[in-house]
């Protein structure tokens, strides 16, 4: 049933105020007229006994008290689906931008979603190959999971995310399996959005994208991911896609968040963002997953700037809690030009052990470990060598510095247009690995070394 109301009470920003009327549902999407005409939507956020109070997508300005109209649908806000949209582009809202026609649904959604039920959940299986080897090998992506990466202002995630765009798909795929990417990007700047469109167009991946630019309205920003990830779960669990999820930022998400709640007046939590932010994020990263019974699966992985790069800002903070593991960029490692610069000690993939066991190179998981050890040991070595000199080094010290710089200035290191297979870069790190004496080996099975350990050169 069709409600309404003419004359509203207030406005605060993109917040209308109008007195309660029975009925309204929480949520429900209703079309606001102004005086002269023009139209816009906008959605029910909060209900009491005196006052219903909608966020509008669009600006406000133009509105007034007395000859405003707001009209209530008596539905939820829902986007249109169907095949068409592959390879497509849409704003924050779902309406094409690539000046394509309109889409000619198959099903209209509810851009709210549903978590995931725990009970219905399959866990996590199959890889997917980045082409990243520092990705791949230590911090491997599983189908169905939530790794997000913490970047910082200036640091290069949107190239490390074009990159997983280009590059990206099932290892050791199916083929018939069918591989879809799905792009959100919140509040990212107009030449940010032309960078991310033009390398879309380079890619052999079916991508969507959804972009809410800086200067669109806020309540876009929360429409977006959700938009988004209706899309994802129309391809993964009716079309039975492979569906991988990049949003970026989710900081000026969360940001956003703060922005509306402030406006409503709600008490704040840390650092002013609202209590509820927990849940709410929950709401958008628990929508990854596997489903009995379904071959689709819907991966995540969201970027956030950490503000000052402190991880433990509550963006970071929460998003750790929810999602399984990180990925983190250094802005060390940036500054001596190695990109893409992931600092492998501070990231891990909760879901990699389980999911690498019996699926890729047996000598994974172990090769995994050393580089680990390795790696911290040889950092360990450097730190020394700054208070003491090369002279108060032992000639192991010194194949261990040796070790770092190749590991960092070839494994880590990786130009933006070489892919390298899973395969591919195991047997690097075996090379660079093999600087250092066998007996230093200690992560690895003698099998291994035995298969794996490049062989000397005989003149």
């Amino acid at each position: 049933m069709v409600l309404i109301s003419r004359g509203i009470e207030q406005i605060e920003g993109q917040l209308v105020f109008i007195g309660s009327i029975p009925r309204v549902k929480y949520n429900e999407l209703v079309l606001i007229t102004a005086p002269d005409g023009r139209e816009m939507m906008g959605r029910c956020v909060l209900l009491s006994d005196e006052t219903i109070i909608i966020e509008a997508f669009n600006t406000t300005d133009g509105l007034d008290l007395e000859n405003t109209t707001v009209e209530f649908s008596g539905d939820v806000y829902r986007v249109p689906l169907s095949d068409d949209m592959i390879n497509r582009s849409f704003d924050g809202v779902g309406t094409p931008v690539d000046g394509g026609p309109n889409i000619i649904p198959e099903s209209w959604k509810d851009v709210n979603g549903l978590s995931i039920n725990p009970f219905a959940r399959e866990y996590p299986r199959d890889l997917i190959e980045t082409g990243i080897s520092s990705m791949d090998t230590l911090t491997s992506l599983v189908c169905g999971q939530k790794l997000p990466i913490f970047s910082g202002q200036g640091l290069p995630h949107d190239g490390l995310a074009s990159r997983i765009v280009k590059h990206a798909h099932i290892y050791q795929r199916d083929a018939e399996e069918r591989f879809l990417i799905i792009f959100a990007g919140m509040g990212i700047k107009y030449d940010t959005s032309i960078y991310f469109k033009n390398n879309f167009e380079r890619t052999e991946s079916d991508v969507i994208s959804f972009i809410n630019l800086a200067n669109d309205p806020t309540i876009e920003r929360l429409l977006t991911p959700r938009i988004a990830l209706t899309a994802a779960e129309y391809f993964a669990f009716e079309k039975d896609f492979q569906v991988l999820v990049i949003m970026t930022d989710m900081t000026n998400y969360c940001e956003a968040l703060r922005e509306i709640s402030a406006s409503k007046d709600e008490i704040p939590s840390r650092k002013g963002y609202p209590g509820y932010m927990y849940s709410d994020l929950a709401s958008i990263y628990e929508r990854a997953g596997r489903i009995k019974g379904h071959e689709g699966t819907i991966t995540q992985i969201p970027i956030l700037t950490m503000p000052n790069d402190d991880i433990n800002n509550p963006v970071p903070d929460l998003t750790g809690y929810i999602t399984e593991g990180q990925i983190v960029l250094s802005r060390d490692l940036y500054g001596k030009d190695i990109s893409p610069p992931i600092d492998i000690l501070s990231s891990l993939s909760r879901l990699m052990k389980d999911s690498i066991k019996g699926t890729t190179r047996d000598d994974h998981a172990d090769l995994m470990s050393q580089l680990y050890t390795s790696y911290s040991k040889a950092l360990d070595v450097r730190s020394l060598q700054a208070i003491v000199g090369d002279e108060g080094l032992t000639p192991l010290d010194k194949k261990y510095l040796r070790f770092v710089s190749e590991f960092e200035e070839h494994f880590l290191t990786q130009p933006m247009e070489i892919r390298r297979s899973l395969v591919e870069s195991l047997d690097l790190a075996w090379e660079i690995l093999a600087i250092l004496p066998k007996s230093e080996l200690v992560r690895v099975k003698s099998r291994h070394i035995k298969a794996y350990y490049p062989k000397p050169e005989v003149s």
